[in-house]
């Protein structure tokens, strides 16, 4: 009895050596590395995990950030870049505009910020974390490149924020004609929270307010922080724009970026998201398609007033009276002292 259970083991493990031999010598892959992973070996040479993001990341890496009002362009940017050899932006996050909106809303409330404190989470923590998270996500959720970069349209709300805790970040801020942006959205039925997409004159009220935070913001940040694209000169002088554009980020000039649509899909290439509105359009080359797709669209009550309701457009150098404007004169935008200016100018009385 004793010899056939010395038996029965010494076959088990016999079988059990020869599966794992078999095993070993079949080639088993090991699980694929994270982004995250791949991005400190190629910037690093290390790949030590288990030190935190920001020991190898500080907060002074020069980080990229695309935004501004959805529909303007802000994908055609960034798909643009992404066809750089040296840059990655990738696919909309989605959870970083919710963040930075979170943190801005405890920052405004006095009762939170009190309670706050005295828990401990003073604005250095926040900062910290929120900072950590960001870092985590944009490296994370892309192939690794040496230049990395962020496009979240909503984000640049938050602009002055993000120029704080990455001091060394450079912002591109996309502007459209509002009145293309807004058809745009109407047409596609691109939804953005409080925005009725049954009215023209609705969407453009809150276009202009939420281009003015965003313009002011990258204004105030400076010329060597933030850069405003007007998306109808990307499409008309695509090649100009881009030089400028590359120059601004202090990045080599790569004839890549004007054929993004060469690199879809490949590896280092361009990477498309399957549910964002935007990916049929930029699947195409950069076009002019789109420039005056809104002509006889909007209701003409609302064109007789558009000065009045999107007094942005102006202020951006869109002749609210046009229809359309000549996209290849541009008028020059207004800076804020200017424009208040020149509000104070109108809003004068003229001498009896």
């Amino acid at each position: 009895m004793r010899n056939t259970r010395s038996s029965l083991l010494l076959g088990c493990v016999l079988l059990c050596s020869a599966s794992l031999l078999y095993l070993g010598m079949s080639g088993i892959e090991c699980p694929p590395k994270s982004h995250r992973y791949r991005w400190m070996e190629l910037n690093l040479g290390s790949a030590n995990q288990s030190l935190s993001l920001t020991e190898h990341f500080p907060e002074d890496t020069p980080l990229i950030f695309i935004g501004g009002f959805p529909r303007s362009g802000t994908t055609l940017m960034r798909v643009m870049l992404d066809a750089h050899n040296h840059v990655r932006c990738g696919e909309e996050t989605r959870v970083i505009p919710r963040l930075l909106a979170m943190r801005s809303t405890w920052s405004r409330s006095v009762k939170e910020r009190i309670r706050l404190d005295e828990a401990g989470v003073t604005d250095q923590v926040l900062d910290s974390a929120v900072r950590a998270f960001l870092l985590e996500v944009i490296v994370g959720h892309g192939e690794p490149a040496p230049r990395l970069c962020n496009k979240d349209p909503f984000a640049l709300k938050s602009l002055s924020y993000l120029s704080r805790i990455f001091p060394k970040a450079k912002f591109v801020l996309m502007l459209r004609d509002g009145r293309a942006t807004v058809h745009s959205m109407i047409s596609r039925k691109v939804t953005i929270s409080g925005f009725d997409l049954t009215s023209y004159r609705d969407c453009l009220t809150k276009w202009s307010s939420a281009v003015e935070t965003m313009f002011s913001q990258c204004q105030a940040a400076g010329e060597t922080r933030c850069l405003p694209v007007r998306y109808e000169q990307l499409v008309l002088h695509a090649e100009e724009e881009m030089r400028k554009l590359l120059h601004f980020l202090e990045l080599q000039w790569d004839p890549s970026v004007l054929h993004h649509e060469e690199l879809i899909g490949k590896a280092g290439g361009v990477s498309l998201s399957k549910v964002e509105r935007s990916t049929d359009q930029v699947m195409k080359p950069v076009n002019t398609d789109a420039l005056t797709k809104w002509v006889g669209h909007i209701p003409s009550d609302v064109m007789s007033d558009m000065a009045e309701i999107a007094p942005m457009l102006a202020r951006l150098g869109y002749d609210p009276h046009a229809n359309p404007p000549d996209y290849a004169r541009p008028e020059p935008m207004v800076s804020p002292f200017n424009y208040s200016q020149s509000l104070k100018a109108t809003e004068a009385p003229h001498p009896s």
